[in-house]
């Protein structure tokens, strides 16, 4: 796939028209039969909505984006059905099949937009981006994507090597976005920083590869400081694809990087780590790469928020949201030399080692 074709992947390049929330409700009572109230939820490139049924039943309602591929959602729905089935304690949405038992269908809008539709089940709690997670809280974060990871494993899908701009072992092809990056240090920076990826590609293609969520962030989990598990849901698989399992843990770990940028950028990563560690392996080589990969999620994530705040620029709040502090983050990780950083989580670093079992308990 081409650099610039990367980008257009998922409808992240297609600018489209909103459905009016009347609409989208005679569409969900033609189809599901069902009816309610819709609150409309901010989103990166669809329509997205949250019924609230007279019955007191709440779901997740999807209008894609026009230039999304159906591939990309029968994926998807592939894939929560496996999760039913291999792990049914899993926090993560169900898919609630219309009147002719589709998981997901075809409608044109009233703008004349070929729009696919889908309805998943609710998943109650907190979102994560509103909580600061205690160290125990980041432990039961990371155990939970390991058993996410684990009940992927046996998955398979015709569409399950699709690329996607997020996906950070593409980091290279997006080397021509720096041309969109006006601050010159910036740019010098991320420029520093997508040739230091280079370094470690050879070591990243040993590393073991299955199809894996991909957008573990703060935004995609919920929470419930009252519950056993801490973790109440896992949402949004629209990133989901077979890449590197390291790839998809230094997703996670972008969000606990100390946002100054200091010399314990890494720290508060190492208990969601040692979470994951309690219920899944690494390996040395995935240990290595790891801290490499979080710094690429915060090139690329420069990279694509600035492309894409400059062609809707209407939702710049939204897309820059979480950009701005990565530039203190890849300073810091540019001043340090490359086998330090590759030590960072290695067995022997003091932190790194994960908790014994009865830690996972308390």
């Amino acid at each position: 796939m081409s650099s610039t074709n990367l980008l257009s992947a998922g409808g992240l390049a297609t600018p489209f028209r909103s459905i009016p929330g009347d609409e989208a409700l005679a569409v969900l009572d033609a189809y599901y039969g069902m009816t309610g109230t819709l609150r409309r939820l901010d989103t990166e490139k669809d329509d997205t909505f949250r019924l609230a049924t007279p019955k007191g039943e709440r779901f997740i309602v999807k209008f894609s984006n026009p230039d999304e591929d159906p591939n990309e959602l029968s994926l998807q729905t592939d894939l929560l059905d496996h999760l039913a089935r291999v792990d049914p304690g899993l926090a993560v949405p169900r898919v609630v099949r219309n009147r002719d038992g589709k998981g997901f269908f075809a409608t044109t809008d009233s703008h004349g937009q070929s729009r696919m539709v889908r309805m998943l089940t609710y998943l109650e709690g907190t979102p994560l981006d509103r909580i600061d997670p205690t160290p125990d809280e980041r432990f039961r974060l990371g155990a939970t994507l390991a058993r996410l990871r684990l009940a992927m494993a046996g998955f398979s899908h015709p569409h399950e090597a699709r690329q996607i701009a997020w996906d950070v072992q593409h980091l290279p092809k997006l080397a021509f976005l720096l041309d969109g990056v006006a601050d010159p240090d910036h740019r010098a920076m991320l420029t520093k920083g997508i040739a230091r990826f280079r370094q470690i590609e050879g070591k990243l293609r040993t590393c073991r590869r299955q199809v894996l969520h991909n957008d573990f962030n703060r935004s995609n989990v919920v929470a419930d400081r009252g519950k056993p598990d801490f973790v109440t849901g896992v949402i949004d698989f629209g990133d989901a694809l077979r890449t590197y399992i390291a790839v998809d843990l230094s997703t996670a770990l972008l969000a606990y990087l100390d946002p100054q940028g200091g010399p314990a950028m890494f720290d508060r990563g190492r208990d969601l780590l040692a979470g994951y560690l309690s219920v899944a392996d690494l390996t040395a080589d995935e240990l290595e790469v790891l801290p490499h990969l979080i710094m690429a999620r915060v090139i690329a994530r420069a990279l694509i928020t600035t492309w894409r705040a400059g062609q809707f620029p209407d939702n710049e709040p939204y897309i820059m949201r979480n950009t701005h502090q990565g530039w203190k983050q890849l300073h810091q990780f540019l001043s340090l030399p490359l086998d330090e950083i590759s030590r960072t989580f290695a067995p022997a670093a003091p932190g790194a080692a994960a908790r014994t079992t009865e830690e996972a308990r308390i």
